[in-house]
């Protein structure tokens, strides 16, 4: 073990005596998509955050204290039929959460639009995002948005002109690599979700689930696929849709993750003897009934492991400066990721940062770094090379702040 208290930074590296997560006998993986009601309510309030964090640079040329995490969509009611449907009762999709909504310029206060902001901004992503959900007639966006915590935006305040303090006590947790059963999952509702498959497969919502299991060997995923029924005339089309999704991903299966053996099932509780079809109006399960909410759905990693170290803190909302709910949880996957890089003795990686509230988000109470090696007899000089990469990044955190605000940093 490796203990190191240099520049009141904490670094701790050991090693693990364990099996690879690649090589375990079982192993589950799952990835919610870019139409999933979860999904949903994490982009709605990462677009609220991006949104209210590019007026405040314009405006202030800082960013102000906010925290927009807590969303909730409701779902709504339709009646998707073959060769039409309609949306009965709207989606229903509220932002909650903290933001400053006064600014003090010069003695006189200043106020800001949040709700125009933040409506704005997640019927933005819906145009973006979905080609047959309507922002104006499917939707509903609404905000419960107060003012920040006196205490906690006085902390905010406090370190922004230098290093950011820390605005909560919390821990982020990140992994590296992963296995070709995360890659293929992650792959595959990529795949689905990409213009490329849309251009070739209208048919195709974007809701689309994957859940996947490796036995050994043998893997099996199971895809819960939206389709949209105005393009599907009747059960045959439906059929023939389903089939052509299960070949290509074998296809992509073949590439994504070689030796392994692959079975593909495609929307499961259908039951044409029934007419049970999933089959949608606009492309995602919330316009009938359901729901979802910020945090619930994939890590920073993009997906969900139950097999591995994660922490249940949602990313998404957060603001980009000062919360470690959001910064640490990016940071431990990029020192985790660079670690396998850049260390070729090292088979994975975990690292947990935990936090202290109104300290520089510089200086985390522990960075916590677990190495499996491929032959732990090289594990000294391994460590060594982990604790400088961590202490790297961490010191060059707030170089993150930029990357979220341009979206350029994976969060879910």
């Amino acid at each position: 073990m490796i203990t190191t208290d240099r520049e009141e930074l904490r670094v701790f590296v050991n090693t693990l005596n364990t099996t690879p997560t690649s090589k375990l006998p079982v192993e589950l993986a799952e990835r919610k998509g870019l139409g999933h009601p979860d999904y949903v309510a994490d982009a709605a309030a990462e677009a609220s955050s991006v949104a209210l964090s590019k007026y405040y640079l314009e405006k202030f040329d800082t960013i102000l204290h906010h925290n927009v995490d807590k969303v909730l969509v409701v779902g709504g009611q339709s009646n998707p039929v073959f060769g039409g449907g309609e949306v009965l009762h709207p989606i229903y999709i509220v932002v909650a959460g903290r933001a400053t909504e006064f600014v003090n310029v010069g003695g006189s206060f200043v106020r800001i639009p949040i709700g125009t902001i933040v409506v704005s901004a997640v019927k933005d992503w819906i145009r973006r995002n979905f080609r047959f959900l309507d922002p104006d007639r499917h939707v509903v966006v609404d905000y419960m948005i107060r003012s920040g915590s006196v205490d906690l935006v006085k902390t905010y305040e406090a370190g922004a002109r230098s290093v950011p303090l820390a605005n909560d006590t919390s821990f982020g947790v990140g992994f590296a690599p992963l296995t070709p059963l995360e890659k293929l999952v992650l792959s595959i509702e990529r795949e689905l979700n990409s213009p490329k498959l849309k251009s070739e497969l209208l048919e195709v919502g974007e809701d689309v689930k994957v859940m996947g299991m490796r036995v050994g060997s043998k893997i099996k995923v199971t895809i819960a696929a939206a389709l949209i029924s105005h393009l599907i005339p009747d059960p045959d089309h439906y059929m023939s849709v389903k089939e052509e999704i299960r070949n290509r991903m074998i296809d992509l299966a073949v590439k994504v993750a070689p030796g392994f053996e692959v079975e593909i099932d495609v929307n499961t509780a259908d039951n044409p003897d029934l007419g049970i079809f999933y089959l949608t109006v606009t492309g995602t399960s919330a316009e009938h009934g359901d729901d979802g909410a910020t945090g619930r759905g994939n890590r920073a990693c993009g997906i969900i492991t139950p097999m591995r170290r994660m922490s249940l803190e949602a990313t998404a909302g957060k603001n980009p400066v000062s919360h470690v709910g959001k910064l640490y949880n990016v940071l431990a996957y990029r020192i985790a990721e660079r670690i396998v890089k850049e260390v070729p003795k090292v088979e994975e990686a975990y690292v947990e940062l935990l936090s202290q509230i109104g300290k520089p988000i510089t200086r985390p109470q522990i960075a916590s770094i677990s190495l499996v090696l491929f032959n732990p007899a090289e594990g000294e000089s391994a460590k060594k090379d982990a604790e400088e990469i961590a202490r790297e990044e961490i010191n060059k955190i707030t170089s993150l702040t930029d990357l979220i605000v341009r979206e350029q940093v994976q969060l879910f």
